[in-house]
């Protein structure tokens, strides 16, 4: 760890104020629960980790981890300056989804792990209901935090949303991304009219894809009225009941590193707080599956000269068809698929050693 930078510094959390007096004591979850959830999550992590608030011009705090490796002994002046790895987490998720992959990427270089703004512990704004300022509050909030961090450029590595968010911050701000790693990105492929067939080879969700999980269909369900994750915090106190059974995946992926429910707790906590980056998502999608803005329409304005690896799962409801169709409108750039095999949407937590094997070849490339 950098001895120039200060201790984390522990500072008072406070439940956003919702209007309802009773809606605390209805759901059974704070901020402080998602802490000392997130704590026991991150008691796993073997490599130097240092957590902290980092506060925006605009006073948005982005809740924030960046991990080196306290095995390597070689001094710092003496050590070759590697690229940062930056992971953005996917939609209703947080820096603790990445316990499978922290240590390993953080072996040879520094990892950064931040909450999107409006999920985790990161600040929880009011999000326009436009799908362009929305999707730009977010962009805007990466692009400051990076200069807050004070990284001059970084490898970016996005899911899901993430995914997203990585390649619309990589057009807008492409002297600051050396490599773009796509894993399951949403929000590529357009939506198809109805009544209008894709001719073979020419679209989206051309190739037979495993039919969308129970969760999906079940939060889709509510989307046209309501916040997508609204039903978890309606669920009152049977919501992490709720989660349990609507997700559980999420404790088979880590049954090896808890025993217990605490990975399907962190994303009740997560979900259960006042909404805010799911208010930007549902402004940006059309449904769960797609996007106002599908970035397809936009991925050419991506620099030819930046290298984009795009992850998929061989069993992920994420069609690996958009890779394909990105590697076509970049013809002659240095872009690729890769696909995982035996690995959902969550790629980094069904396959980590493959996945952590892919990542770090690509950071390796970079330098």
């Amino acid at each position: 760890m950098d001895p120039t930078v200060a201790p984390m510094q522990h500072e008072t959390e406070t439940e956003p104020y919702s209007g309802w007096g009773w809606w605390p004591s209805w759901r059974p979850t704070s901020m402080s629960l998602l802490k000392s959830t997130e704590a026991k999550i991150l008691s796993c992590i073997q490599n130097e980790v240092w957590s902290r608030f980092v506060t925006l011009p605009n006073q948005d705090r982005i809740w924030t981890l960046t991990l080196t490796n306290k095995t390597a002994h070689k001094p710092l002046e003496q050590a070759p300056k590697k690229t940062p790895l930056v992971m953005v987490h996917g939609f209703g998720g947080g820096v603790g989804l990445w316990i499978r992959n922290l240590d390993a990427l953080s072996h040879s270089r520094p990892v950064y792990a931040f909450d999107l703004l409006g999920f985790g512990r990161s600040s929880r704004p009011p999000f326009p209901t436009d799908a362009a300022l929305a999707e730009e509050q977010f962009v805007n909030s990466m692009e400051r935090w990076r200069e807050s961090v004070g990284l001059e450029n970084m490898i970016l590595l996005g899911h899901s949303l993430g995914g997203y968010l990585a390649t619309s911050y990589a057009i807008q701000h492409p002297s600051r991304v050396s490599h773009l790693i796509l894993v399951d990105p949403w929000g590529f492929p357009e939506h198809p009219q109805p009544g209008v067939e894709t001719p073979a080879g020419q679209g989206p969700e051309v190739v037979k894809r495993p039919p969308l999980p129970r969760w999906v269909k079940a939060v889709a369900s509510v989307v046209s009225l309501f916040n997508p994750l609204a039903v978890i915090r309606a669920a009152g106190p049977w919501g992490p009941g709720l989660v349990n059974r609507l997700r559980p995946d999420f404790k088979r992926k880590f049954e090896d590193l808890f025993d217990d429910d605490t990975m399907t707790e962190y994303i009740y906590h997560c979900n259960a707080q006042t909404p805010s980056g799911e208010v930007g998502f549902r402004a940006m999608s059309e449904s769960l599956g797609w996007a106002k803005r599908p970035m397809l329409q936009r991925v050419h304005l991506l620099p030819p000269s930046m290298p984009l690896t795009m992850l998929y799962g061989s069993r992920s409801w994420v069609d690996s068809a958009s890779g394909d169709n990105v590697a076509q409108i970049r013809v002659q750039t240095a872009t690729r698929t890769v696909m995982i095999e035996d690995a959902s949407h969550h790629v980094y937590a069904d396959q980590p050693m493959e996945f952590n094997r892919v990542v770090q070849n690509i950071c390796n490339d970079v330098d």
